[in-house]
């Protein structure tokens, strides 16, 4: 027989404690300073991509529209968790309430499935762009492009939603410090007082279903990619072709390596790798990417970095005639 329904009003805390890096509290202000340098680069990185692109008329293209949407979604990521952790590191005050700390567990899981779906779009587009050059616009219309970045939205969403519903409505009548930075969900769920199971095998199957097949469905792009290069008859095409996708496949290392090593260490290192080193790798995944992304991108796609490189002279002329 089931028993009684838990309160959950009654039994939760109204406020968590995040730690921060646990063992390493003498080096909070280290941390904090390099936490600032990479967030300050990936907003002023990311919100530079966005203003050209939305700016320019000639990279209304599908490949830079998603790449647009990739610096919005960085954004996300790193504000969901950088400035709480900011404040945890300098001040000493990991004080998160109960509705915040599931709001950023929310976002940072939904803005991770977003992320991989775009990726898997970009993916997509160079396939498209690379294996079907004469049907690229008919095949990439704007209206396909409106429905897949909907899609891949909604997919984020909606799987993430039934995990943070599971974890808000467990009891937390022990202890109410979270050993972590930030809140990470296997973190918090250590806290419940109950059977974590259920979330925990949602967690695993939602993660291996959406990742596994946006890896899997990359890698088929670029089998295919690589096989329609190298059947290119000129050298000059071959390289160009395969710069055009080197930063995107930069992009991917990038994301999926240190995910992967995250969730590995989180589910089977637990007792051989120690606690800190768990924390800086889930801290670090989300922080680097969104500081690297459009370092990549801006260095290796010719475009934008002609684009950006005159926006900032015409913002440095600007600057001069003012002064």
């Amino acid at each position: 027989m089931l028993g009684p329904p838990y309160n959950h009003t009654m039994e939760n805390p109204a406020t968590f404690f995040l730690v921060g890096v646990p063992g390493l509290q003498s080096s909070h202000l280290w941390l904090a300073i390099s936490l600032s340098a990479m967030y300050t680069t990936a907003l002023l990185g990311n919100t530079l991509i966005m203003t050209v692109i939305c700016t320019e008329s000639t990279l209304q293209e599908p490949m830079y529209c998603f790449l647009c949407i990739l610096a919005a979604v960085d954004i996300v990521m790193a504000s969901s968790v950088v400035p709480k952790m900011m404040s945890t590191f300098c001040s000493g005050d990991g004080s998160i309430s109960f509705n915040a700390c599931f709001t950023q567990m929310y976002f940072v899981h939904a803005a991770t499935a977003v992320e991989t779906g775009l990726l898997l779009a970009m993916a997509f587009d160079h396939y498209v762009a690379i294996c079907k050059p004469l049907h690229y616009k008919r095949i990439l219309t704007p209206k396909v492009m409106l429905v897949m970045s909907v899609a891949i939205a909604f997919r984020g969403i909606i799987s993430m939603t039934p995990l943070s519903w599971m974890l808000s409505h467990l009891p937390f009548c022990g202890s109410n410090v979270v050993p972590h930075s930030y809140c990470e969900h296997m973190a918090v769920a250590k806290l419940a007082c109950a059977d974590t199971m259920p979330s925990s095998l949602y967690t695993l199957i939602a993660t291996s279903i959406i990742v596994g097949s946006d890896v899997a469905f990359i890698a088929a792009s670029y089998t295919l990619i690589l096989r329609a290069v190298f059947n290119l008859p000129s050298k000059n095409a071959q390289r160009k072709a395969l710069s055009t996708c080197s930063s995107h496949v930069g992009v991917m290392a990038l994301y999926y390596l240190p995910g992967v090593a995250s969730v590995y260490v989180a589910w089977s290192g637990q007792d051989t790798v120690p606690l800190h080193t768990q924390v800086l790798l889930a801290d670090f995944y989300l922080i680097i990417p969104p500081a690297l992304n459009p370092i990549i991108y801006g260095l290796r796609t010719r475009q934008i970095r002609k684009k950006i490189w005159h926006l900032l002279m015409f913002f440095s002329y600007r600057s001069y005639q003012v002064s």
